[in-house]
């Protein structure tokens, strides 16, 4: 993981502060955290499609009232998109069904809020950046950016009441330990992006300070490696694009936290050995 390769990849015209990717079928699905779209480019035609979440559906969406989209992930033919859960209106799930296109709802706050009364989590420090499913679990990947530094994994089993939190300490950048941004499963790994942001607030941006990659071990959730990827970059979103046996290609949009519509996505290529 010593090796790596960065450098722009696209870009997307129509869609601001990108906060989630997911490459599935010669298609990339991104999500903003201040729009209530979904957006699909078909990479072969170069075509953007807006895929709409809800009545009404808005870009630039006033920071008090956005959804705060932070994570997508795939199980089986179901897209499934988070919101961070930092405020009320962020509490809300969708899924989108990849063959019959239909769209459902779930409020997730009942979960949201039992998982903040188990394991201490204050309203302001809840803020899920990342989702993934493994053997009918789910997995959330909190940012620990709030006043209180609560990163972890929380694994949420098929029973309700089967919630475990499992802290993370991740490497700094500078002074500000980092915090998760996404994560995906590669070959019963967990690599996942971190940012450093100055910043005690899941609510308010600081500056940037840099992006990190890393590893988990899927069973012990134990760090395994990471490397700085780069010191001007909060990197929010991760995705596979290619493998072979030496390296995987990754593509990685950013949260560039401003108005403007265009989204550049980044592809990174990793060493493995």
């Amino acid at each position: 993981m010593e090796k790596f390769q960065l450098l722009a990849y696209l870009t997307l015209k129509g869609i601001g502060s990108a906060s989630g990717i997911l490459h599935y079928n010669d298609s990339l699905y991104i999500i903003s955290d201040n729009s209530s779209y979904l957006y699909e480019y078909q990479i072969i035609d170069k075509n953007l499609h807006k895929i709409e979440l809800v009545e009404n559906p808005q870009e630039n969406i006033a920071k008090k009232d956005k959804p705060d989209f932070e994570a997508i992930t795939r199980e089986g033919n179901n897209l499934h998109i988070f919101g961070s859960g930092s405020t009320k209106n962020r509490n809300r799930t969708f899924s989108y069904h990849l063959e019959n296109k239909k769209i459902k709802e779930k409020d997730l706050g009942p979960i949201y809020q039992n998982i903040k009364t188990k394991f201490n989590i204050s309203d302001d420090d809840l803020n899920i950046e990342g989702a993934l499913f493994y053997r009918k679990e789910l997995l959330l990947f909190q940012r620990g950016n709030g006043a209180n530094s609560k990163n972890g994994i929380i694994k949420i089993g098929i029973e309700p009441d089967e919630i475990t939190f499992f802290p993370i300490q991740l490497p700094k950048i500078k002074h500000v330990e980092t915090s998760f941004t996404d994560a995906i499963l590669v070959d019963k790994k967990i690599y996942f992006l971190a940012a450093a942001e100055d910043t005690t607030s899941t609510y308010e941006d600081g500056e940037v300070l840099g992006s990190i990659i890393g590893r988990i071990d899927l069973e012990t959730f134990q760090l395994e490696k990471s490397i700085q990827i780069t010191d001007k970059h909060k990197f929010e979103g991760l995705t596979l694009y290619q493998k072979n046996k030496e390296e995987l290609t990754f593509l990685l949009c950013e949260d560039n936290d401003t108005e403007d519509l265009n989204a550049t996505i980044y592809k990174l290529v990793l060493n493995t050995k």
